[in-house]
């Protein structure tokens, strides 16, 4: 059936919105459409686009992640220990996203298994992981050292193929990954399902306690990744790296149109959502507003979207 000019609009607001709000920062400052700063505004946003893709896994089936920036800080200090040794930087890399896929089967475990609410499980992780990290780091940056091999890890965080930045390849892979198994596989179908209605989706004999290990892992592991990545580009981990990035996940997962409710919403409209952040941030900074009134600015636009989500699900 077509789809009438309503639906379309409804359907594709947060693309309209993205477009128009772009639209009048180009206005307002001419610099924003510059090749060089729209590369920046990518590079910046593929951190906060690589973990709110791990997200909205989660939040489609009706549950939270608090821990990711905990599981950023953790995974970014452990590599760049390994990094510094002298380990092979896939093998460090691999290592880094597996610890951070077993954080988030723990989460998974507690929640599916404990019967603890997502948001009570994963901020005792949060907790937890950053207490550990900074008994770990005992408080102080990790370096990845002066070596070949610590060159050729930095390459993860500042080097380009062909003028873009590698961060923009490994975020338009996870998404595109990300796309494929919403879309096209059972596990997809079995998220949406499981947001959609808990018990339905347990009586038609689906072993949801699995699914929710499935997508917490996928969140843990991706937030590791984002942690690698940062830890490449400054060549160093930062005890207290990734704090707050959990609020800017969720919110480019509520700002791109999947319901805190779950069950509905897609990851490419996360992806819209994360670059509306990454555009906003990049806007105020070049208008020289203050750190203090960008986090208000941010917090009015969070409120709106989570006002708009509940407006949807009523």
């Amino acid at each position: 059936m077509k789809e009438s000019k309503k639906e379309l609009l409804i359907k594709y607001k947060s693309v309209i919105g993205l477009i128009l709000f772009s639209l009048i920062i180009s206005i307002i400052n001419p610099r924003f459409m510059r090749i060089s700063n729209i590369l920046n505004v990518l590079r910046q946003t593929s951190i906060n686009s690589i973990i709110a893709a791990g997200m909205t896994f989660v939040i489609l089936t009706g549950g939270i992640d608090l821990s990711v920036g905990s599981i950023l800080a953790i995974t970014g200090a452990v590599v760049a220990t390994l990094i510094s040794s002298g380990m092979n930087v896939f093998i460090a890399i691999l290592i880094g996203i597996a610890i951070g896929a077993i954080i988030g089967i723990l989460n998974g475990l507690v929640i599916s298994k404990g019967k603890i609410q997502p948001f009570i499980a994963t901020l005792a992780m949060m907790t937890l992981v950053r207490g550990y990290t900074l008994v770990y780091t005992d408080g102080k940056p990790i370096s990845t050292g002066d070596s070949p091999i610590a060159d050729l890890f930095s390459e993860m965080g500042s080097g380009d193929f062909l003028g873009i930045p590698i961060p923009i390849y490994i975020m338009i892979i996870v998404f595109a990954v990300g796309y494929y198994v919403l879309k096209h596989t059972p596990l997809g179908r079995y998220v949406y399902a499981l947001g959609g209605n808990e018990e339905a989706t347990k009586l038609s004999g689906i072993n949801i306690d699995r699914i929710k290990l499935y997508v917490y892992g996928i969140s843990g592991a991706l937030a590791a990744l984002a942690g690698m990545i940062i830890t490449a580009r400054l060549s160093s981990a930062q005890p207290q790296a990734g704090t707050g990035y959990e609020l800017d996940a969720i919110a480019a997962v509520v700002l791109g149109g999947t319901s805190l409710a779950g069950g509905d919403g897609s990851i490419l409209g996360t992806i819209v959502g994360a670059l509306i952040i990454g555009i906003l941030n990049n806007a105020l900074n070049l208008m020289d507003v203050s750190s203090y009134y960008q986090l208000l600015v941010k917090g009015f636009v969070i409120l709106i979207a989570v006002l708009l989500d509940r407006k949807k699900n009523k």
